[in-house]
């Protein structure tokens, strides 16, 4: 491996680090919290997850949703045995907050974050909220990053004991331009991520295309890429993603699911020929499969790709 990721993968001592640090390929996967008090979903869907990968995702307000608040739902997954990567949003928090809550996940035994912007305000249910937006993400990186690292917070002072934990970022190779793209992914590896998981991949040449502007500046060799997949359900999914969510689904995937008898079944296929495809891909180091409400399909995916079982290494 690498000597430059290998030196920044033994700072967290999360099992999500061990694991890419050990060379071994990565999966993750994510729990949207529910708009309830009741835990059972978040149990239920940890339980899932248990043995089948190395760290989950726990969504902090997705879409801009009123839910249960990310920090309470990965300490539940992590009571569940399974590790959360909690996921922080720049819209809901000024740095005061932001550091605060770090502080917090790591006195609680969280030990991945996942540092996002944040879909604004009127996306969500209370579109008349206003959006904090005090940091750009770059600069919640670095600001998690020099407070880990050094143990000073974004105002100078010292804090008696530094949060360990393995700083993520999110890419998304196919909004705008590969070279737009690309940027904002160097801003995030410059500013201190310790790995990058991406938006869901279905054309898997044109991510290979961004790889190689990746592996041009030698990238993946400072930070750990975990390439996202989604499972489709029917063609009206697909199509939704990409009208709504200006995802890139190309169309021969769409005309599957369209002629296909059973689409769920050609979604789970889907999904795991793209999974043994990316895992050739020079440079990437696992991946972070998006279930988006299909959650109990994820072991077997899992199973399918050839992943299983999970290597266990010792903390």
């Amino acid at each position: 491996m690498p000597a430059e990721v290998a030196s920044r993968a033994i700072r967290a001592g999360s099992h999500l680090e061990r694991i890419l640090a050990s060379g071994e390929f990565a999966v993750t996967a994510e729990i949207a919290p529910p708009a309830s008090v009741d835990a059972s979903e978040i149990r239920r869907h940890a339980s899932l997850y248990r043995g089948t990968v190395d760290a989950c995702n726990v969504t902090d307000g997705q879409r801009a949703l009123v839910r249960i608040s990310s920090m309470a739902a990965a300490t539940i997954a992590l009571q569940e045995g399974v590790e959360p990567i909690m996921q922080m949003v720049s819209r809901d928090r000024n740095r005061i907050g932001l550091q605060s809550d770090l502080l917090g996940a790591a006195a609680l035994g969280i030990r991945n974050v996942l540092c996002l912007w944040g879909d604004p305000p009127t996306a969500g249910n209370e579109k008349d909220a206003k959006g904090v937006y005090d940091l750009s993400t770059e600069e919640m990186i670095s600001t998690f990053r020099a407070l880990r690292d050094t143990g000073v917070l974004r105002g100078g002072e010292k804090v008696d004991q530094a949060p360990k934990v393995f700083i993520g970022a999110a890419a998304d190779p196919f909004r705008g331009s590969k070279e737009e793209s690309f940027g904002k992914l160097r801003g995030k590896v410059t500013a201190g991520a310790d790995f990058v998981q991406t938006q869901g991949v279905f054309d898997v040449d044109a991510f290979e295309e961004w790889m190689r502007l990746v592996r041009k500046e030698w990238l993946h060799d400072k930070v750990f890429i975990l390439a996202g997949v989604i499972p489709l359900k029917s063609a009206k999914m697909a199509r939704f993603m990409v009208e709504k969510l200006g995802v890139v689904v190309p169309k021969q995937i769409v005309d599957r699911m369209e002629r296909a008898p059973n689409p769920r079944s050609e979604g789970v296929s889907i999904a795991v020929r793209t999974i043994k495809a990316l895992k050739k891909i020079e440079g990437v180091r696992g991946v972070h499969v998006m279930p988006i409400g299909w959650e109990e399909i994820v072991p077997a995916i899992v199973k399918d790709a050839g992943l299983l079982p999970r290597p266990e290494l010792a903390a």
